[in-house]
């Protein structure tokens, strides 16, 4: 590598922009289809909706797995690039495809196996459990299509390429929202299917975007080099990449047993305020999202500047960084606090969930400016290897603070406190991060520049 790549020598306001903003636009698009998704299940009956949101968690632990796997694929990579090490790029890749694979075959396993007992653990409501069963084991048993898209875009995120990123992330939600009506209610003379409709138009979106991702990184991404000819298993690698996946992976599976738990709470009031948390869920994909595209952006910028030890760079990825995340969850607040019963308009809402729902909306909107600073936080940990650091904010929101208050909480009778643990959980996690964000800019501040 002769070339010096621009994560290194980009002015850092406009790589960072440069970086993020096509993450941003795809993560939106993405925000949109989980949302025209449910917008449309919804049109179906209340219980078709709560079967999708039943169906979160799995889903959730799938997106766990494939993007923990990817933060420590990105964050080995990028840094190896830093490195201007070229062979431990290309082992890199290669190995992250074999773990790939593998983990893609368990899943599929999984989904076709477990998808029904998963959902007759969550309610005793057959319709809930056909739909749900039958959802989950296309979704989940056709998961391929999710994790070869997540491994060839991060490759593509992880050397710059963005804008790649964003066409492959954005063909798929497209292809998907185009499909979900004609799939679900049966147009053009195809047969009415209903929520497996919706689940068939998921699985499909991810596989178009998959071989897409494949066609540019093979194409267009000359920082990598696949080496499949002689190809030899090296576990120092693998370990490499899980030194900072596995926290990752954990971090996000531990999302998938809190939406279980809230789940189980919600339901003993209502099946009605299980489709209420749903529908928070996909709406604050809105606001979480575009954060997320910010962090993904981020991640290769702070590695590779660790790599080529430039501090002062990663100083001021970190601070433009917060700056933005923190714009992007006061818009939030705003839209949450003002117009609750229009975003619950989106989703056919009954009286019962417009009721349940617009305090629900406004109660745990109070955490999004915490939870913006935290994200960002749980990013940088991320980038310099320190994972465990995620993983234990990500411990003490939601599981030793958020589910045991939400469990608290429910036994007033009141459903309204129950949302009141969200603040109270993104507080606890924010003063866990700030003494562990201490501890990282003492390391940044001791790396020698070059």
């Amino acid at each position: 590598m002769t070339k010096e790549n621009k994560m290194g020598v980009m002015p850092v306001n406009k790589l960072l922009i440069s970086m993020s903003l096509p993450m941003i636009i795809s993560m939106l698009v993405q925000a949109m289809y989980n949302i025209v998704d449910s917008i449309f299940v919804a049109q179906i009956s209340e219980n078709a909706l709560t079967a999708v949101s039943l169906a979160f968690p799995l889903q959730n632990l799938m997106i766990a797995f494939a993007g923990g796997t990817a933060v420590g694929v990105n964050a080995l990579l990028s840094r190896s690039l830093g490195e201007k090490n070229q062979e431990h790029v290309n082992q890199t890749a290669t190995h992250s495809i074999l773990i790939y694979v593998i983990t893609a075959c368990i899943f599929a396993i999984l989904g076709l196996t477990f998808s029904h007992f998963f959902f007759n653990v969550q309610t005793s409501n057959q319709e809930i459990v056909d739909a749900g069963t039958i959802y989950a084991m296309i979704v989940v048993g056709c998961s391929f299509g999710l994790f070869g898209q997540f491994l060839f875009e991060r490759l593509l995120q992880a050397t710059g390429r963005t804008v790649h990123t964003m066409i492959t992330q954005g063909l798929g939600a497209i292809i998907n929202i185009i499909l979900d009506p004609i799939f679900i209610f049966g147009y053009f003379g195809l047969p009415k299917m209903g929520v497996a409709g919706a689940a068939l138009a998921t699985v499909l979106g991810q596989i178009i975007a998959f071989i897409l991702a494949v066609v540019f990184n093979f194409k267009f991404n000359h920082d990598i080099q696949f080496q499949f000819s002689g190809f030899q298993l090296d576990l120092s690698i693998i370990k490499q990449i899980y030194s900072v996946g596995v926290p990752s992976i954990i971090m996000q599976s531990i999302g998938s047993i809190m939406t279980f738990g809230m789940n189980k709470i919600l339901i003993t009031f209502s099946t009605t305020a299980t489709a209420v948390f749903g529908v928070y869920f996909k709406l604050q994909s809105f606001v979480f999202m575009p954060v997320f595209g910010l962090n993904n952006g981020m991640i290769p910028i702070i590695a590779y500047n660790l790599g080529a030890k430039k501090k002062e760079r990663m100083i001021d990825t970190i601070r433009l960084a917060m700056i933005y995340a923190t714009s992007m969850m006061i818009v939030g607040i705003i839209l949450f606090e003002c117009i609750p019963e229009i975003l619950l308009g989106f989703f056919n809402a009954s009286t019962d969930m417009i009721a349940i729902g617009t305090p629900a909306l406004r109660i745990i909107a109070i955490h999004f400016i915490f939870a913006g600073y935290g994200i960002v936080c749980g990013a940088v940990f991320q980038a310099v290897g320190k994972g465990t650091y995620s993983l234990l904010t990500s411990l003490i929101r939601q599981l030793f603070v958020l589910l045991p208050c939400a469990y608290a909480l429910s036994l007033f009778g009141n459903i309204n406190l129950i949302w009141l643990c969200f603040p109270i959980a993104e507080i606890s996690s924010a003063i866990t991060s700030t003494i562990l964000f201490n501890k990282i800019k003492k390391m940044i501040s001791a790396v020698e520049s070059l």
